[in-house]
């Protein structure tokens, strides 16, 4: 086990004679995925590329919850454009990286959360898990969402909970692509299917399969996301952006405009 350092948001776990990582968001009960948690993930998925032996990355986080998403006040006009950067690269060296990863989750996935599990190759989920992107309740949208959640759950499914906002529980989410398998302890059974499932392949051909089955997405989604960041910036052009997000973190309604 990789010490967790005082000033570390994450605790990165070797397994199975180095085949396989835990990372566990670390600070409980939110495990919010600011700016900080976001450059420790990206920097998990950079050492991983260069890790021959690696096999897996499994995801979840620490306490009842997986994720409340992204920082909210990260999200305001003058950090905005650096929050994009920041969380999109992570996403990117998840692709670049090319390890199978799955997803522990528990308790609350939301947002950016749902945004991180969404993309594994596989999502394990509690009973109690709940799963939604709120981001339209605070007058924004979600880029990553927008591209990973058809690919999961179909463009029905996705547009969905993109345009509404609401959360669905992991049976649901089972039922809609969302979530893969429902375990009461999501960790052990992502640890079992990597073991099972995994562990005996080869290190090398994992990685030129995970290339395979993602290649077309990838090129697909490293290009609509670069239009998706002139998108958002267009949107933070507007009242409502500015409101719903100042209207979230002085707990109180927003007052819409509609433009």
């Amino acid at each position: 086990m990789t010490p967790h350092a005082d000033d570390s948001p994450l605790r990165h776990e070797v397994l199975e004679e180095g085949a396989v990582w835990r990372v566990v968001l670390a600070t409980p009960k939110a495990n919010v995925l600011d700016r900080r948690m976001t450059e420790a993930l990206t920097g998990v998925f950079v050492r991983a590329r260069d890790d021959a032996a690696l096999k897996a990355i499994i995801i979840e986080g620490e306490g009842a919850h997986f994720s409340f998403g992204a920082s909210v006040q990260e999200h305001l006009p003058d950090q905005y454009a650096t929050m994009l950067r920041t969380f999109h690269a992570l996403f990117r060296s998840i692709l670049d990286a090319t390890v199978p990863t799955l997803a522990a989750v528990r308790g609350q996935c939301l947002g950016g959360g749902l945004e991180l599990a969404a993309f594994c190759n596989r999502v394990f989920a509690s009973g109690d898990a709940r799963l939604g992107q709120p981001e339209i309740v605070l007058g924004v949208f979600a880029p990553v969402a927008s591209l990973i959640l058809p690919e999961r759950m179909g463009r029905g499914g996705a547009d969905d909970l993109l345009l509404s906002g609401r959360s669905i529980g992991a049976a649901e989410a089972r039922d809609r692509g969302l979530v893969d398998e429902i375990a009461d302890d999501p960790g052990a059974a992502a640890l079992a299917y990597a073991r099972e499932h995994l562990v005996p392949r080869s290190a090398s051909s994992l990685r030129f399969a995970v290339r395979a089955a993602r290649g077309t997405f990838a090129t697909r989604f490293i290009a609509d996301l670069d239009r998706l960041e002139i998108l958002y910036r267009h949107l933070m052009e507007t009242h409502d952006a500015h409101e719903g997000l100042k209207a979230f973190l002085e707990k109180r309604r927003p007052d819409w405009r509609n433009q």
